[in-house]
């Protein structure tokens, strides 16, 4: 076990974040090319319910959360790492509103889908996969982690933190009629110092991304960049990023992996 005591330096990992795009279990060879510590994958079948071969590959110590057996947030530590879930529940209410509505307070477990865990006793990662919340057609996406935020704040202000998934948000579907806007929760989270390691590392802005990692239906013409990863202040200039290729991931899935080391 990796040891990070107080003041110390961390030692060498890399953490993956990737939407496969469904069947795992047929893409694991792919995926294990990367050499990642840590896997958090979006739209992975829970392996509880796959083939033996899909559930050796898994091992003991993964975790998943999912609506269907078919598609999940999954998280696969490997080379000898150790994820342990974290107990995250809490409910929020907007106050100072004049109103009983139940859309004024939410809990934990009705957001999707998120995973907070720790790793190696450690580090503290949020696994996240935005989900469109049909009985909710307001706080779509990235009003989700807005909510979670709004919970968890605490929790995710504290130092060896991260947060990376599939976010389904850009800045550029900000609208100005919602405080929850893409620009707004980035703002947030640097609030509690927590900031992209993609936009710190290339020097871009939040809406102006050069590296895609979505592509619409797998058309190359139709670029996007949802995908982040997020890192406490500690961490940022110890992390370096890399988004994988359109050449060598589109024919596995429509999303690009995102690999994060820590040296």
């Amino acid at each position: 076990m990796r040891c990070l005591c107080a003041g110390s330096k961390f030692n060498p990992m890399k953490i993956v974040t990737w939407n496969c795009n469904g069947a795992l279990r047929n893409k694991t060879q792919e995926i294990d090319r990367l050499g990642a510590d840590i896997l958090i994958i979006q739209e992975c079948e829970n392996p509880d319910e796959s083939t033996e071969k899909f559930k050796n590959w898994a091992g003991s110590n993964y975790l998943w959360v999912g609506e269907s057996k078919h598609k999940g947030l999954g998280i696969f530590p490997k080379n000898g790492n150790t994820v342990a879930k974290l107990n995250w529940n809490g409910h929020f209410k907007i106050s100072g509103v004049a109103s009983d509505s139940i859309a004024l307070s939410w809990t934990t477990k009705a957001l999707k889908l998120f995973i907070p865990f720790v790793v190696n006793d450690e580090l503290t990662i949020l696994g996240v996969w935005t989900k469109a919340d049909k009985s909710n057609k307001v706080f779509r996406y990235i009003g989700q982690f807005w909510k979670y935020l709004q919970i968890h704040r605490s929790e995710l202000s504290k130092a060896r933190t991260l947060v990376l998934g599939d976010f389904n948000s850009n800045a550029i579907w900000d609208k100005p009629d919602r405080w929850w806007n893409h620009s707004d929760v980035i703002k947030e989270l640097k609030d509690i110092n927590l900031e992209s390691v993609y936009h710190l590392q290339f020097k871009e802005i939040q809406g102006q991304e050069t590296r895609h990692t979505f592509f619409q239906h797998r058309h190359k013409e139709k670029p996007y960049h949802i995908d982040y990863a997020f890192a406490s202040s500690d961490l940022l200039n110890s992390c370096e990023l890399e988004v994988g290729s359109y050449d060598e991931w589109i024919s596995f899935s429509d999303h690009m992996p995102l690999c994060v080391s820590i040296t």
